[in-house]
């Protein structure tokens, strides 16, 4: 859990089971949180009753067993990170639902956002349920629930017709469920992404997830464990494995292992057009994974040209840096790419120049170099981007300063690099100014992302349309080259749009950046971004479409960029967006 941190600083909870406990003893267990502190939190409060346990049975693991809390076979455990407004303990994760018959006990938690949850809340509530808050987690929960539920008076009825009694029932229960019956049943009608696992209190343990890929999952297994993580590198350094020994989940794939230890893979779902979400790769998950690594730097080298022209191609008055924390491999491409063209440089004026070159001018031909510098320190360590709304604004004032004389003033430009643009908050409230303060010639902002200009619905905290400076970007340049009925229409077409069936529906709200091409949006963002009081000239630079997709080509799901969601409720919620957005703040 320490090494998926990144993954949630809001809440933390931890589940256990107990395999053989015996009528009269407890076997199911849970542990919740909230805070930035909430992994040390779980923990201490799992670990009460064992600090206060005599000495002499500390080390005793029948002791442990019989006697003490967490102390069993099957663990789960989950850092939140909401994508909603919704805070509290109630929304953090594990989910658990209680039952007098162990194999209907159900703990849940992943990595999801259900888009269609009102189908599925009305599903529930057409059978009769009652479920407790409308939320994608509880609504799930209730879902799985409903399907265990069928599935435990199904192997019931079997074992009645063959005339068992008593705890005879109970085992042949625990020992002939298939949980894969459950998920699919369920997971069928849920539109969104999702990464879930969960566990029974009968001792079945299962993961799936989502059949467009969206969201991420990879598992290890040997003789002694199995163990499912959101990202491969929890799972290396946890348990000190190679690269190639931890395995990726599959699309509509589930992962099951019965109370016995057997473990099976599924396709319960068919796989869809395969869209993992590339912004994972660009920002969200851990920058030391391999393949991430690799990525990353490849989209800071994708931006050479961009950067060389809008230096001028002068490399020897140019400083190049990051701002921390997660651009850092993305800037270490850049500084590559940068170095092979200086390289390139050096070839061809010695091959061109070479009956008249003296010592001294080759000398200072191969002494030119990349200049780069760390010139931005981030003071406080937490994400500015998954902090809520006032946190957020309070942070980025205040989380960055510089590092003092790291550039000659009046002289040098000043390139450095993000790994994205969504709000702009930081930019214009903190960063902007400070670098202003070593009074650069020019700040070359460059954004190792395309432009960020649509919701997501599936797991990143971007729902609304005003989270996006893009957005606001395209809306002014519709105004300025009047063409105010396009920001109208596209209004009037949403509307329209949301009263179809959900599988009919298109995203209306690409129409508000048909006109415009990138280059006019990135300038406008300048003018929405840059302080009043900058002295230096100001550039923003943003990744291509193009060089996206080269940088990470097995991750296409690009909907932040191009709108083109992979779902239908991804495309309804979009329209929904708009059409709050412009009854909240425009008048025809």
């Amino acid at each position: 859990m320490n090494k998926q941190y990144n993954r949630g600083q809001q809440g933390a909870g931890i589940a256990c089971v107990k395999l053989e406990a015996t009528p009269g003893e407890d076997y199911m267990f849970r542990e919740r949180a909230e805070g930035a502190g909430a992994i040390s939190q779980v923990f201490a409060a799992a670990e009460k009753k064992y600090i206060n346990s005599p000495v002499a049975l500390r080390n005793d693991a029948d002791y442990a067993y019989r006697n003490l809390p967490f102390a069993g076979e099957l663990y789960m455990g989950h850092l939140r990170y909401t994508t909603s407004d919704k805070e509290g303990l109630q929304f953090v994760h594990p989910f658990l639902r209680r039952n007098n018959w162990r194999a209907k006990n159900l703990a849940l938690c992943g990595n999801f956002h259900i888009t269609n949850v009102d189908k599925v809340f009305d599903e529930l509530v057409s059978r009769g349920q009652h479920p407790r808050v409308y939320a994608d987690t509880y609504v799930l929960l209730e879902l799985m629930g409903h399907r265990l539920d069928r599935e435990v008076e199904r192997v019931f009825k079997e074992c009645e017709a063959e005339g068992l009694t008593g705890m005879d029932i109970t085992r042949t229960i625990e020992e002939r469920i298939n949980i894969a019956n459950v998920l699919a049943t369920s997971t069928p009608m849920m539109d969104g992404s999702y990464i879930f696992c969960g566990i029974t209190g009968s001792g079945e343990m299962f993961a799936m997830r989502d059949p467009w890929g969206i969201r991420t999952a990879f598992w290890y297994a040997d003789d002694e464990i199995f163990a499912v993580a959101s990202e491969r590198v929890a799972l290396q350094t946890t348990l000190n494995l190679k690269t190639d020994q931890v395995v990726e989940m599959k699309p509509g794939e589930a992962l099951i292992m019965d109370k016995f230890g057997r473990l099976r893979q599924e396709q319960l779902l068919p796989k869809i057009d395969l869209l993992p979400c590339a912004f994972e790769r660009i920002y969200f998950s851990r920058g030391n994974d391999r393949d991430i690594y690799l990525e990353r730097k490849k989209l800071g080298a994708n931006l050479r040209d961009q950067i060389l022209e809008a230096v001028n191609h002068d490399l020897d008055n140019t400083v190049f840096s990051f701002i921390p924390n997660t651009a850092e491999m993305a800037f270490y491409g850049m500084v590559d790419s940068m170095q092979d063209y200086l390289n390139e440089w050096k070839i061809k004026t010695i091959s061109e120049n070479k009956d008249n070159l003296t010592d001294a001018k080759i000398k200072d031909i191969l002494s030119r170099k990349v200049r780069q510098e760390k010139v931005a320190n981030k003071d406080i360590k937490m994400r500015t981007f998954i902090s809520t709304g006032e946190k957020r604004n309070d942070l980025a004032a205040h989380v960055y300063d510089i590092t003092y004389d790291t550039i000659r003033p009046k002289v040098d430009n000043l390139v450095v690099i993000d790994d994205s643009i969504v709000r702009g908050t930081t930019l214009r409230q903190s960063i902007l100014n400070i670098l202003d303060r070593l009074e650069p010639k020019k700040i070359i902002v460059v954004s190792s992302s395309p432009q960020i200009r649509y919701p997501d619905y599936y797991g990143i905290d971007m729902e609304k349309f005003d989270h996006f400076v893009a957005f606001f970007a395209a809306l002014e340049l519709l105004k300025d080259k009047g063409m105010e009925n396009v920001i109208h229409d596209v209004y009037k077409n949403c509307v329209e749009e949301v009263k179809k069936e959900d599988k009919d529906i298109i995203n209306c709200t690409r129409a508000l950046y048909a006109p415009l091409t990138a280059d006019e949006i990135s300038g406008k963002i300048v003018e929405l971004l840059k302080p009043a009081d900058l002295k230096a000239d100001l550039e923003i630079i943003f990744q291509t479409m193009d060089g996206l997709h080269k940088a990470c080509p097995a991750h296409p799901g690009d909907w932040y960029f191009s709108g083109k969601y992979p779902t239908p409720g991804g495309n309804k919620l979009a329209n929904l967006a708009y059409i709050e957005y412009y009854e909240s703040n425009i008048t025809e």
